[in-house]
């Protein structure tokens, strides 16, 4: 049986643990925090982040990377974009003959670097990187509801190994090669989804939803392909697929900060009463230096880094929206 370690036991890293240990896989599940993995094994469920999914006897939590590390076949790092490098910088000296997989979404906001990168720059290439991507709510998938993602990597073999390790019942992957339209899809998808629920929050309407949806996807596009993706990859799961889910599911945590941005509440007020972190928030910035870089316009993202840094209110913020120069809607 080859075992899976799982870096990070928020709600993602603890619904792939669930998934594959129902699938009869040996996981072992680890968390920095050793008072935390006491209460997931004396509660045998992640009460904090994925209350009401009992957690299957093939997954072992830990505190150890050592242990956690030791023989495993695949390795899935699913923390926060922001503590990524920190956490596989520790990682890697018990790093041996093993896939990465990279289930976080975002970017770093330092380097810029997508996490692919940041696992070769951190890891000099040691071992093969897959990227898991796509529209997948963690209760949802710990709950065994379907689920459509891809694993993308440049490597054929190791893409195809993560697909026919990861399947089951309640998941199904397909394999991709475009890694940065992947990883640009489901990175920023997060941001467009602040926005979204903007758009509920003020209670303005289907149309506009729409409307934001359709551009959002426009802009994701455009960073997409200066970072080297293709477009066809935009138009399919990671791309539009994630982003309808997170824009319209109500288990979206960005879109959550977004509706209350709308009826007027704090972001630091919001993100406070928060135990989840929204990836949008920190990511926001993180693309609009990515987009000045390559010279590309994201009027969506500018104008929700402004609500977001409190320059302008989100009604002045759609009004900006609406008010640009109109265009063509294809890219010359």
């Amino acid at each position: 049986m080859k075992t899976t370690a799982i870096l990070g036991a928020g709600s993602w890293g603890t619904a792939l643990a669930v998934h594959l240990a129902s699938a009869g896989h040996h996981v072992r599940l680890w968390a920095r925090d050793p008072h935390f993995v006491e209460e997931l094994r004396g509660a045998q469920a992640n009460v904090r982040y994925l209350p009401g999914v009992p957690m299957p006897d093939g997954i072992m939590p830990t505190a150890s990377l050592e242990e956690a590390l030791a023989g495993a076949r695949f390795i899935v790092v699913a923390v926060p974009s922001h503590g990524f490098r920190a956490v596989l910088r520790r990682a890697t000296p018990f790093l041996s003959d093993a896939v990465l997989v990279s289930a976080t979404k975002g970017i770093e906001v330092d380097s810029l670097m997508r996490m692919s990168q940041v696992i070769e720059a951190e890891t000099s290439g040691c071992c093969s990187t897959v990227v898991l991507s796509g529209p997948s709510f963690a209760l949802e998938t710990a709950r065994g509801l379907p689920t459509a993602v891809l694993a993308a990597s440049t490597d054929a073999i190791a893409a195809a190994a993560v697909q026919e390790h990861f399947r089951g019942q309640g998941l199904r992957l397909y394999v991709n090669d475009d890694v940065a339209g992947v990883e640009i899809g489901g990175a920023m998808k997060n941001v467009i989804a602040i926005a979204a629920g903007v758009t509920e929050g003020l209670g303005l309407g289907h149309n506009a939803l729409a409307a934001l949806i359709t551009r959002g996807l426009a802009e994701m596009s455009r960073l997409a392909l200066a970072e080297g993706g293709r477009r066809d990859t935009l138009s399919g799961l990671s791309g539009l697929g994630d982003l309808v889910l997170t824009c319209t599911g109500s288990l979206s945590r960005n879109r959550q900060v977004g509706i209350e941005l709308g009826r007027g509440r704090s972001l630091d007020e919001i993100l406070g009463g928060m135990r989840m972190v929204a990836e949008g928030v920190r990511t926001t910035r993180a693309v609009l230096a990515l987009g000045g870089r390559h010279g590309i316009e994201l009027p969506i993202a500018s104008q929700m880094q402004a609500v977001l840094d409190g320059r302008c209110s989100p009604a002045h913020g759609v009004e900006a929206l609406m008010l640009r120069r109109q265009r063509a809607e294809v890219d010359g």
